[in-house]
């Protein structure tokens, strides 16, 4: 089998990054100079043996170092940086994650998430103080993400939940349980603000972004698919960095093996053909903008509908179109 170097140097990278140990401790452990261990993420050949022994001191096995099948990846860090690392090179990005997507945010996502993820990470966790250090990690790497979609502008294709927007909109961008009611009311600003973004993203109908707003089930676990000219790569998350935050517990997926992509593509496909898209897509929104605002404004009725009534008629509007 003929290794990328260059990808296993990225996949190095993303793991010391995700340890929190430095290139001289990794150096001092490993018996590998600090000049060979940057000339490896650079991506120069590497010796199998060499490649164990760092395997072995950031608890990833070599398989996944080398990217052969599946890298499984428990560091929220770890993964953000490998996400990073595939947005580079990637022509279309394929986003199913969340009621939004931290590309097509707005100016203020990141201040929020600056606020939020520190929130996220309970008070009495022993380890508060690492996972404290990931968050600046975590804040930086997403920075660069978005500078780096900024200036490539890669056609992105983002499929959303409408019900998961909808409960969005009820709780905001919540971090931990127990807020108070100030906070609350806040946060739930905060995410009406997305949404107003998310909306004019819609509006815009630009080449680059398409939008795709799914009034069916969509999967729990959302996923990412790198589309490059000779192979795509997916990615599966735990990581949110919406509603009921988190970048602490979980484990991350990634892989191109060509079954995975496709079963995934399937997916994407099926909930495409039947997502409200455009004008129709931003009339479901805003809809569901108002309907927060009246629930806010007034006691809320026992049950909920999870798709408003003038929202019915586009969803009905949009099946009799599909048939």
């Amino acid at each position: 089998m003929a290794f990328r170097y260059d990808e296993i140097g990225q996949r190095l990278k993303a793991f010391r990054l995700g340890s929190g140990m430095s290139t001289d401790e990794i150096a001092e452990k490993t018996g590998i100079s600090r000049t060979a261990l940057y000339r490896i993420e650079k991506g120069e050949l590497a010796k199998i043996e060499t490649l164990e022994r760092l395997s072995e001191l950031l608890n990833v096995s070599l398989p996944t170092l080398l990217g052969v099948g599946m890298e499984y990846i428990s560091s929220a860090v770890s993964y953000f940086e490998r996400v990073r690392q595939l947005e580079e090179s990637a022509q279309q990005i394929v986003i199913l994650a969340g009621p939004i997507s931290f590309l097509l945010g707005s100016d203020d996502f990141e201040s929020v998430l600056r606020r939020l993820l520190p929130e996220s990470i309970p008070e009495d966790l022993p380890t508060r103080g690492k996972m404290l250090e990931d968050v600046e990690k975590v804040l930086q790497i997403l920075h660069e993400r978005k500078q780096n979609y900024l200036r490539r502008r890669p056609h992105v294709v983002n499929l959303i939940s409408a019900t998961q927007i909808e409960q969005f909109l009820v709780h905001g961008f919540v971090g931990r349980a127990r807020l108070d009611d100030q906070t609350r009311a806040e946060r739930r600003a905060m995410a009406r603000h997305e949404i107003e973004q998310l909306i004019s993203v819609v509006e815009e109908q630009s080449f680059h972004v398409q939008v795709g707003l799914v009034t069916d089930n969509l999967p729990g676990s959302g996923f990412m698919i790198f589309r490059e000219e000779d192979r795509s790569t997916l990615s599966i998350s735990p990581f949110r960095l919406g509603e009921n935050t988190n970048i602490r517990v979980g484990v991350a997926m990634v892989t191109s093996a060509p079954e995975a992509v496709a079963l995934h593509e399937k997916v994407v496909h099926e909930a495409w053909r039947t997502a409200l898209k455009g004008n129709e897509a931003a009339a479901f929104l805003k809809d569901l903008l108002k309907n927060a605002d009246a629930r806010q404004g007034a006691p809320a009725p026992a049950q909920a509908s999870p798709v408003p009534p003038a929202a019915k008629t586009h969803a009905r509007a949009r099946g009799k179109a599909t048939r």
